[in-house]
């Protein structure tokens, strides 16, 4: 399950987003045990929060949680933001390999001045065959502003820099990745169309268009080449650079340390593209239009928007089958995706006066996904 549960301090600093609201139906008593009994009924086997609060995960959602039989995982937005991602596992159905925490601010690096979050688990499932592979979880809710495209690149490069370190085999493969969260972005947009295929060129886009949130993108610049500076340490391909220090031998004292300097600028200036890519093979668990009706899904409904920010992207290692044209594409030790839970229209969700409502107490809808493992 992916699932924003909006934030207590986020609503009360956003009252104008609930204006449509009666007021009871907005205060944390009476929306944390509808949250909390959705969980449970759902009863899914992994958990992706986001904007869980500190307080009320350290008093009432972990302890609640730990009381259904999950393990937590939590990490805090920086700054001063109270709120983080929280990835929570059943313990019967796995166990915890490592935990890596991804902070998107970095303080030598202007660009990257926001306090988003990102969190990454490798499980291995509790199998009785000892060969069962590990499964990456990543979790994350990225920037919101719509006219920062260029953080809200740099961010998922941050992220998938860190899964592909986390999620990398002896063998040179990855093992099996779900990537959820609150992505700011919308379907079709130049950062969702990046996760899907794999590579992108901004080359000549602009900053306001890269999550296709707002229409007019008048008077933007549009994205640097590179996006973001060397220092970052992550390659236009979204994997951690290999920091090579040049060795300077002792017996060799011709080659000084301003000549290396030197050489390594002219490289780096060689290699600017405006192509990111990323090794994965991601497919989305919802389409996001009704297949009858052409009528989008929406994920999220408060007075200003209506639309789909949340995903579950999962690895699908596609092979075509031999033989029969049309095949089925058959998955070749990945994930497939067996059912998911209906998400709504707008329209739908104004017949209960759209979110939260006294049954939905976030102004987002839980995801859900069942998969099958491959082993």
């Amino acid at each position: 399950m992916s699932y924003n549960i909006l934030s207590q301090d986020l609503l009360e600093d956003n009252s104008h987003l609930y204006r449509h609201c009666r007021q009871p139906l907005l205060h944390w008593s009476f929306r944390f045990p509808n949250i909390l009994r959705e969980i449970k009924h759902f009863d899914a086997d992994v958990l992706c929060l986001q904007e869980v609060q500190e307080d009320h995960y350290g008093t009432e959602i972990r302890p609640s949680l730990e009381s259904l039989g999950y393990h937590c995982e939590y990490k805090m937005r920086t700054g001063r933001k109270p709120d983080g991602c929280a990835i929570c596992f059943k313990q019967s159905k796995f166990s915890l390999l490592s935990v890596n925490p991804v902070e998107f601010y970095r303080p030598d690096i202007p660009l990257l001045d926001r306090d988003n979050v990102g969190l990454v688990l490798l499980l291995q499932p509790r199998i009785p065959s000892a060969a069962s592979p590990a499964i990456c979880i990543a979790n994350t809710h990225l920037l919101y502003n719509p006219r920062r495209g260029d953080i809200k690149l740099t961010q998922l490069a941050m992220l998938l820099a860190e899964i592909s370190s986390v999620a990398h085999q002896k063998d040179g493969s990855f093992c099996p990745i779900v990537m959820c969260g609150d992505f700011n972005s919308v379907p079709g947009s130049p950062l969702y169309s990046f996760i899907k295929e794999g590579k992108l060129n901004y080359e000549g886009l602009a900053i306001g268009k890269v999550s296709g949130q707002e229409q007019s993108s008048r008077g933007q610049r549009i994205l640097s080449i590179p996006i973001w500076p060397p220092n970052l340490g992550i390659s236009q391909n979204c994997v951690y650079e290999v920091q090579q220090v040049p060795k300077v031998e002792k017996t060799d004292d011709n080659l000084t340390q301003p000549q290396l300097e030197k050489t390594e600028v002219i490289v780096a200036a060689g290699k600017l593209s405006s192509y990111l890519q990323h090794h994965f093979s991601l497919s989305s668990v919802y389409s996001h239009y009704f297949p009858d009706t052409g009528i989008p899904e929406v994920t999220t409904c408060h007075s200003r928007s209506a639309v789909t920010v949340d995903y579950i992207f999962y690895s699908a290692q596609k092979e075509d089958v031999a033989g029969e044209p049309g095949a089925e594409v058959a998955l070749v030790g990945g994930l497939k995706l067996l059912a998911r839970l209906s998400l709504l229209t707008e329209r739908d969700l104004w017949t209960v006066n759209g979110l939260p409502n006294e049954n939905n107490s976030s102004d987002h809808l839980p995801l859900l996904a069942k998969f099958r493992l491959d082993l």
